[in-house]
């Protein structure tokens, strides 16, 4: 077990809840921005390569390789059906919002 990843970790979570109390960042703690593209597109990219580990899975089972079993390969491309899925809902959503945003009297 990794000790020191346990301690950043429950020093982040003491510093967010610190900022959600109103009390400001920690002084030890350094501010971080993230932009919604940045985050956008990490998230889509991650998509992305489970769909090229299913698929690359998949061809190597189909070409014999000994190393590959079926139940690896339904796995992952469980998982990458479902991160697909969940991108698709999540781009619905997106959509739903703005089309009511845009509908709203002003």
């Amino acid at each position: 077990m990794n000790v020191s990843g346990v301690d950043s970790l429950l020093a982040e979570m003491r510093s967010a809840i610190a900022v959600a109390q109103g009390g400001g960042a920690p002084k030890a703690a350094a501010i971080t921005t993230t932009d919604f593209a940045s985050v956008l597109k990490s998230s889509l990219d991650g998509v992305a390569q489970t769909q090229n580990h299913a698929e690359t899975m998949q061809k190597a089972f189909v070409l014999g390789d000994d190393k590959v079993s079926l139940s690896d390969v339904m796995i992952d491309m469980q998982k990458a059906n479902i991160s697909f899925q969940t991108t698709v809902q999540v781009r619905n959503k997106v959509i739903a919002a703005y089309n009511d945003i845009m509908n709203m009297q002003v």
